[in-house]
Protein backbone atom coordinates (compact mmCIF):
# COMPACT_ATOMS: atom_id res chain seq x y z
CA UNK A 1 0.00 0.00 0.00
CA UNK A 2 1.14 3.52 -0.72
CA UNK A 3 0.12 7.07 0.16
CA UNK A 4 2.05 8.67 -2.71
CA UNK A 5 1.14 6.07 -5.33
CA UNK A 6 -2.19 4.44 -4.34
CA UNK A 7 -3.72 1.45 -6.13
CA UNK A 8 -7.41 0.70 -6.62
CA UNK A 9 -8.34 -2.76 -7.86
CA UNK A 10 -11.71 -4.18 -8.90
CA UNK A 11 -11.73 -7.96 -8.93
CA UNK A 12 -14.34 -10.44 -10.09
CA UNK A 13 -14.80 -13.18 -12.61
CA UNK A 14 -15.72 -12.76 -16.25
CA UNK A 15 -19.35 -11.63 -16.46
CA UNK A 16 -19.53 -10.57 -12.82
CA UNK A 17 -20.14 -6.90 -13.54
CA UNK A 18 -16.76 -5.31 -12.82
CA UNK A 19 -17.35 -2.93 -15.74
CA UNK A 20 -20.13 -1.23 -13.74
CA UNK A 21 -17.64 -0.43 -10.99
CA UNK A 22 -15.09 0.73 -13.54
CA UNK A 23 -17.53 3.22 -15.04
CA UNK A 24 -18.44 4.62 -11.61
CA UNK A 25 -14.80 5.00 -10.57
CA UNK A 26 -13.71 6.51 -13.88
CA UNK A 27 -16.49 9.10 -13.54
CA UNK A 28 -15.03 10.04 -10.15
CA UNK A 29 -11.58 10.30 -11.74
CA UNK A 30 -12.96 12.58 -14.45
CA UNK A 31 -14.82 14.84 -12.04
CA UNK A 32 -11.85 15.05 -9.68
CA UNK A 33 -9.39 15.50 -12.55
CA UNK A 34 -7.34 12.57 -11.27
CA UNK A 35 -4.92 11.02 -13.76
CA UNK A 36 -5.06 7.23 -13.51
CA UNK A 37 -2.91 4.49 -15.00
CA UNK A 38 -5.51 1.99 -16.26
CA UNK A 39 -4.60 -1.71 -16.16
CA UNK A 40 -6.75 -4.45 -17.73
CA UNK A 41 -6.44 -7.82 -16.05
CA UNK A 42 -6.62 -9.69 -19.37
CA UNK A 43 -3.27 -8.18 -20.33
CA UNK A 44 -1.61 -10.40 -17.72
CA UNK A 45 -2.79 -13.66 -19.27
CA UNK A 46 0.15 -15.90 -20.14
CA UNK A 47 -1.17 -17.08 -23.50
CA UNK A 48 -2.75 -15.40 -26.49
CA UNK A 49 -6.07 -16.82 -27.73
CA UNK A 50 -4.66 -19.53 -29.98
CA UNK A 51 -1.97 -20.52 -27.47
CA UNK A 52 -4.61 -20.81 -24.75
CA UNK A 53 -6.72 -23.16 -26.88
CA UNK A 54 -3.69 -25.39 -27.42
CA UNK A 55 -2.71 -25.26 -23.74
CA UNK A 56 -6.24 -26.24 -22.63
CA UNK A 57 -6.29 -29.22 -25.02
CA UNK A 58 -2.86 -30.35 -23.81
CA UNK A 59 -3.92 -30.01 -20.17
CA UNK A 60 -7.11 -32.03 -20.74
CA UNK A 61 -5.12 -34.82 -22.39
CA UNK A 62 -2.87 -34.91 -19.32
CA UNK A 63 -5.83 -34.93 -16.95
CA UNK A 64 -5.03 -31.43 -15.68
CA UNK A 65 -7.32 -28.44 -15.35
CA UNK A 66 -6.39 -25.14 -16.99
CA UNK A 67 -8.40 -21.94 -17.16
CA UNK A 68 -7.91 -18.20 -17.15
CA UNK A 69 -8.61 -18.31 -13.41
CA UNK A 70 -5.54 -20.42 -12.63
CA UNK A 71 -2.03 -19.10 -11.89
CA UNK A 72 -0.60 -21.33 -14.63
CA UNK A 73 -2.48 -19.33 -17.28
CA UNK A 74 -1.45 -15.92 -15.95
CA UNK A 75 1.63 -13.83 -15.25
CA UNK A 76 0.76 -13.20 -11.61
CA UNK A 77 4.38 -12.58 -10.69
CA UNK A 78 4.47 -9.74 -13.25
CA UNK A 79 1.19 -8.37 -11.89
CA UNK A 80 2.52 -8.31 -8.35
CA UNK A 81 5.75 -6.73 -9.56
CA UNK A 82 3.75 -3.99 -11.32
CA UNK A 83 1.78 -3.27 -8.14
CA UNK A 84 4.95 -3.30 -6.01
CA UNK A 85 6.83 -1.03 -8.41
CA UNK A 86 3.94 1.37 -8.76
CA UNK A 87 3.39 1.56 -4.98
CA UNK A 88 7.07 2.44 -4.47
CA UNK A 89 7.87 4.53 -7.55
CA UNK A 90 4.68 5.31 -9.48
CA UNK A 91 6.08 3.48 -12.52
CA UNK A 92 5.69 0.13 -14.27
CA UNK A 93 4.89 -1.69 -17.51
CA UNK A 94 1.57 -2.43 -19.17
CA UNK A 95 0.21 -3.93 -22.37
CA UNK A 96 -3.21 -4.60 -23.90
CA UNK A 97 -5.06 -7.78 -24.81
CA UNK A 98 -6.93 -7.18 -28.07
CA UNK A 99 -10.34 -8.83 -27.67
CA UNK A 100 -11.87 -8.18 -31.08
CA UNK A 101 -11.20 -6.92 -34.60
CA UNK A 102 -12.04 -3.33 -33.71
CA UNK A 103 -9.42 -3.23 -30.94
CA UNK A 104 -6.87 -5.14 -33.02
CA UNK A 105 -7.23 -2.93 -36.10
CA UNK A 106 -5.71 0.07 -34.33
CA UNK A 107 -2.52 -1.94 -33.70
CA UNK A 108 -2.49 -3.79 -37.03
CA UNK A 109 -2.63 -7.10 -35.15
CA UNK A 110 -4.93 -10.09 -34.94
CA UNK A 111 -7.70 -10.30 -32.32
CA UNK A 112 -6.72 -12.38 -29.31
CA UNK A 113 -3.12 -11.14 -29.24
CA UNK A 114 -1.15 -8.82 -26.96
CA UNK A 115 0.41 -5.47 -27.71
CA UNK A 116 4.09 -4.99 -26.76
CA UNK A 117 4.90 -4.01 -23.18
CA UNK A 118 5.21 -0.25 -22.68
CA UNK A 119 5.86 2.17 -19.83
CA UNK A 120 2.95 3.54 -17.83
CA UNK A 121 2.16 7.20 -18.49
CA UNK A 122 4.30 9.52 -16.36
CA UNK A 123 3.03 11.47 -13.35
CA UNK A 124 -0.18 9.54 -12.69
CA UNK A 125 -2.10 10.08 -9.46
CA UNK A 126 -3.05 6.44 -8.94
CA UNK A 127 -3.25 3.03 -10.60
CA UNK A 128 -6.61 1.43 -11.41
CA UNK A 129 -6.87 -2.31 -12.14
CA UNK A 130 -9.91 -4.24 -13.32
CA UNK A 131 -9.71 -7.99 -13.79
CA UNK A 132 -9.65 -11.49 -12.34
CA UNK A 133 -6.76 -11.30 -9.89
CA UNK A 134 -6.65 -7.90 -8.20
CA UNK A 135 -6.72 -9.51 -4.77
CA UNK A 136 -5.18 -12.92 -5.41
CA UNK A 137 -2.98 -14.57 -2.80
CA UNK A 138 -1.14 -17.84 -3.45
CA UNK A 139 1.96 -19.44 -1.92
CA UNK A 140 3.96 -17.72 -4.67
CA UNK A 141 2.39 -14.24 -4.90
CA UNK A 142 0.44 -11.77 -2.77
CA UNK A 143 -1.12 -9.18 -5.03
CA UNK A 144 -3.67 -8.05 -2.43
CA UNK A 145 -1.04 -6.62 -0.08
CA UNK A 146 -0.30 -3.71 -2.45
CA UNK A 147 -3.90 -2.57 -3.00
CA UNK A 148 -5.24 0.46 -1.13
CA UNK A 149 -8.88 -0.04 -2.16
CA UNK A 150 -9.86 -3.56 -3.21
CA UNK A 151 -13.41 -3.90 -4.52
CA UNK A 152 -15.00 -7.31 -5.06
CA UNK A 153 -17.88 -7.81 -7.50
CA UNK A 154 -19.69 -11.07 -6.84
CA UNK A 155 -23.17 -11.70 -8.23
CA UNK A 156 -24.94 -14.82 -7.04
CA UNK A 157 -23.36 -17.65 -8.99
CA UNK A 158 -26.40 -18.49 -11.15
CA UNK A 159 -26.73 -14.84 -12.14
CA UNK A 160 -23.03 -14.73 -12.95
CA UNK A 161 -23.43 -17.71 -15.26
CA UNK A 162 -26.46 -16.19 -16.99
CA UNK A 163 -24.52 -12.97 -17.60
CA UNK A 164 -21.48 -14.80 -18.94
CA UNK A 165 -23.47 -17.05 -21.27
CA UNK A 166 -25.46 -14.11 -22.61
CA UNK A 167 -22.38 -11.92 -23.14
CA UNK A 168 -20.16 -14.58 -24.73
CA UNK A 169 -22.91 -15.73 -27.10
CA UNK A 170 -23.97 -12.22 -28.14
CA UNK A 171 -20.60 -10.42 -28.19
CA UNK A 172 -17.99 -13.13 -28.78
CA UNK A 173 -19.85 -15.54 -31.05
CA UNK A 174 -19.59 -18.64 -28.85
CA UNK A 175 -22.35 -21.22 -28.63
CA UNK A 176 -24.21 -21.62 -25.33
CA UNK A 177 -22.85 -25.18 -25.13
CA UNK A 178 -19.26 -23.97 -25.51
CA UNK A 179 -19.70 -21.34 -22.79
CA UNK A 180 -21.28 -23.90 -20.47
CA UNK A 181 -18.30 -26.22 -21.02
CA UNK A 182 -15.97 -23.34 -20.14
CA UNK A 183 -17.90 -22.62 -16.93
CA UNK A 184 -17.66 -26.26 -15.82
CA UNK A 185 -13.97 -26.51 -16.73
CA UNK A 186 -13.14 -23.38 -14.78
CA UNK A 187 -15.08 -24.28 -11.62
CA UNK A 188 -12.18 -25.82 -9.61
CA UNK A 189 -10.03 -22.75 -10.32
CA UNK A 190 -12.96 -20.44 -9.50
CA UNK A 191 -13.29 -22.03 -6.08
CA UNK A 192 -9.54 -22.05 -5.41
CA UNK A 193 -8.38 -18.71 -6.83
CA UNK A 194 -11.35 -16.35 -7.40
CA UNK A 195 -13.60 -16.88 -4.37
CA UNK A 196 -10.84 -16.44 -1.73
CA UNK A 197 -10.10 -12.93 -3.03
CA UNK A 198 -13.38 -11.70 -1.58
CA UNK A 199 -12.03 -12.43 1.89
CA UNK A 200 -9.30 -9.85 1.27
CA UNK A 201 -11.50 -7.26 -0.47
CA UNK A 202 -12.32 -4.03 1.35
CA UNK A 203 -15.82 -3.59 -0.10
CA UNK A 204 -17.91 -6.25 -1.83
CA UNK A 205 -20.88 -5.74 -4.15
CA UNK A 206 -23.09 -8.79 -4.66
CA UNK A 207 -26.10 -8.56 -6.96
CA UNK A 208 -28.89 -10.93 -5.99
CA UNK A 209 -31.75 -11.53 -8.46
CA UNK A 210 -35.36 -11.44 -7.28
CA UNK A 211 -36.55 -13.67 -10.13
CA UNK A 212 -36.10 -17.39 -10.75
CA UNK A 213 -32.57 -18.20 -11.94
CA UNK A 214 -32.62 -21.84 -10.84
CA UNK A 215 -31.49 -23.10 -14.27
CA UNK A 216 -29.08 -20.52 -15.68
CA UNK A 217 -28.24 -22.70 -18.68
CA UNK A 218 -31.66 -22.25 -20.26
CA UNK A 219 -32.27 -18.64 -19.22
CA UNK A 220 -33.03 -16.37 -22.14
CA UNK A 221 -32.85 -13.00 -20.40
CA UNK A 222 -30.52 -11.49 -17.82
CA UNK A 223 -32.47 -10.29 -14.77
CA UNK A 224 -32.62 -6.52 -14.92
CA UNK A 225 -31.22 -4.20 -12.29
CA UNK A 226 -34.76 -3.47 -11.10
CA UNK A 227 -35.27 -7.21 -10.61
CA UNK A 228 -32.31 -7.37 -8.23
CA UNK A 229 -30.96 -6.22 -4.91
CA UNK A 230 -27.29 -5.39 -4.27
CA UNK A 231 -25.69 -6.49 -1.02
CA UNK A 232 -22.77 -4.21 -0.10
CA UNK A 233 -20.42 -5.50 2.61
CA UNK A 234 -17.85 -3.16 4.13
CA UNK A 235 -14.68 -4.68 5.54
CA UNK A 236 -11.75 -2.24 5.73
CA UNK A 237 -14.03 0.76 5.18
CA UNK A 238 -16.72 -0.36 7.63
CA UNK A 239 -16.73 3.02 9.47
CA UNK A 240 -19.27 4.52 7.09
CA UNK A 241 -21.92 7.12 7.80
CA UNK A 242 -24.68 4.57 7.36
CA UNK A 243 -27.39 7.06 8.33
CA UNK A 244 -26.28 9.23 5.40
CA UNK A 245 -26.16 6.28 2.99
CA UNK A 246 -29.63 5.11 4.03
CA UNK A 247 -30.99 8.63 3.56
CA UNK A 248 -29.35 9.01 0.15
CA UNK A 249 -30.36 5.63 -1.32
CA UNK A 250 -34.14 5.27 -1.26
CA UNK A 251 -35.46 1.84 -0.14
CA UNK A 252 -32.06 0.76 1.18
CA UNK A 253 -31.63 -1.02 4.52
CA UNK A 254 -29.00 -2.57 6.76
CA UNK A 255 -29.02 -6.37 6.96
CA UNK A 256 -26.00 -6.51 9.27
CA UNK A 257 -23.93 -3.86 11.10
CA UNK A 258 -21.49 -3.66 8.14
CA UNK A 259 -23.85 -4.63 5.30
CA UNK A 260 -25.98 -2.26 3.25
CA UNK A 261 -28.65 -3.54 0.83
CA UNK A 262 -29.78 -1.29 -2.01
CA UNK A 263 -32.15 -1.71 -4.98
CA UNK A 264 -30.31 -3.02 -8.03
CA UNK A 265 -31.13 0.06 -10.05
CA UNK A 266 -29.34 2.20 -7.47
CA UNK A 267 -26.05 0.28 -7.58
CA UNK A 268 -24.19 2.82 -9.71
CA UNK A 269 -25.39 5.71 -7.55
CA UNK A 270 -24.46 3.82 -4.37
CA UNK A 271 -20.97 3.26 -5.77
CA UNK A 272 -20.62 6.97 -6.47
CA UNK A 273 -21.49 8.12 -2.96
CA UNK A 274 -19.41 5.35 -1.34
CA UNK A 275 -16.27 5.66 -3.47
CA UNK A 276 -16.12 9.45 -3.92
CA UNK A 277 -15.15 10.33 -0.32
CA UNK A 278 -12.74 7.39 -0.11
CA UNK A 279 -10.94 8.39 -3.30
CA UNK A 280 -11.02 12.08 -2.39
CA UNK A 281 -9.36 11.33 0.95
CA UNK A 282 -6.84 9.11 -0.82
CA UNK A 283 -5.94 11.91 -3.22
CA UNK A 284 -5.75 14.52 -0.44
CA UNK A 285 -3.31 12.35 1.53
CA UNK A 286 -1.27 11.93 -1.65
CA UNK A 287 -1.22 15.67 -2.24
CA UNK A 288 0.02 16.37 1.27
CA UNK A 289 2.67 13.65 1.08
CA UNK A 290 4.01 15.09 -2.18
CA UNK A 291 4.60 18.46 -0.50
CA UNK A 292 7.42 17.03 1.61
Amino acid sequence: MSVKHPIIAVTGSSGAGTTTVKKAVEDIFRRGKYKAAIIEGDSFHRYNREEMKEAVIAAEKEGRNLSHFSPEANLLDKLEELFRQYAHEGTGKKRYYLHNEEEAEAYNQLPGTFTPWEDLPPDTDLLFYEGLHGGVVTPQVNVAQWVDLLVGVVPSVNLEWIQKISRDVAERGYSAEAVTHTILRRMPDYVQYITPQFTHSHINFQRVPLVDTSNPFIARNIPTADESLVVIRFNKYRDQDYTYLLAMVHDSFMSRPNTLVVPGGKMGFAMQIIFRPIISEMMEKRRKSMEF
